[in-house]
């Protein structure tokens, strides 16, 4: 039996967990998926010391933390200098992926209309480094927006001109998330229109209290569930990709 996995902190919510676990049971594939929840990415070498790993998934707070084990970086993990996807080669070395990137490009590509040219990109943490990648690959012009001023805008400099220069918003922060569901990322939904395409990477709830405000100001919103399946399926075309 084959074994992955997803490695992270405090990930008993796991979407991958269950993913691959019904994955496996439909398509009668002999493996299985375990959360490896682990306190320090300082216990990384000891989890794949003493498990038969095939491969792993990484999420937070290790997308980043999790490069300096690895042995090499692919070419698009090397650019958004963040992993989610490792590969445990033949010859026992790890090789990093980002399939984040894929996952949302390609569940935002149906969604984009001509007037959809420059996105606001909400937080700053790995999850936006494969989503302004991404962006970047589309010809998409972007923006940050964070609590300092150090990159783009801050949540408080956000006002009608620039939400209306922006015909794309893109949730990386994990406001909404369930249980805090009346949670959002503070901008100015009453500019919000129906030339903005609202992309919350959120997936529980299927609708977040942004997603609900734009759609009431006509705006088109997507939740983060089709990126998340996309970005499962990359993962496990690269386990089992042949050198």
């Amino acid at each position: 039996m084959r074994n992955f996995g997803l490695l992270g902190n405090n990930i008993d919510y796991s979407f991958s967990r269950k993913y691959f676990s019904e994955k496996f049971e439909k398509e009668n594939i002999n493996a299985r998926y375990r959360n490896f929840d682990i306190a320090s990415i300082e216990e990384f070498p000891e989890i794949i010391g003493t498990n038969d790993i095939s491969g792993l998934n990484v999420t937070i707070p290790y997308k980043e933390k999790i490069m300096e084990y690895l042995d090499r970086l692919d070419s698009h993990a090397a650019r958004i200098r963040a992993v989610n996807t490792i590969k445990f080669e033949a010859d026992g070395s790890l090789t990093g992926y980002n399939t984040d990137y894929w996952g949302f490009k390609e569940s935002l590509k149906p969604n984009l209309r001509s007037h959809h040219q420059k996105a606001l990109i909400l937080g700053t943490g790995g999850a936006s480094k494969a989503v302004a990648y991404a962006l970047k690959l589309l010809n998409i012009e972007y923006d940050f927006v964070s609590r300092n001023a150090d990159a783009g805008f801050t949540y408080d400099e956000l006002d009608k001109s620039s939400i209306r220069d922006h015909q794309i918003l893109i949730n990386c922060t994990p406001l909404g998330t369930y249980p805090n569901v009346e949670k959002h990322p503070s901008v100015p939904v009453e500019y919000l229109s129906e030339k903005h395409l609202i992309f919350d990477l959120v997936y529980n709830p299927s609708e977040t209290r942004l997603m609900k405000l734009a759609a009431e100001n006509g705006s088109s919103v997507i939740n983060g569930l089709r990126m998340l399946e996309l970005q499962a399926e990359k993962a496990w075309e690269i386990w089992n990709s042949q050198p």
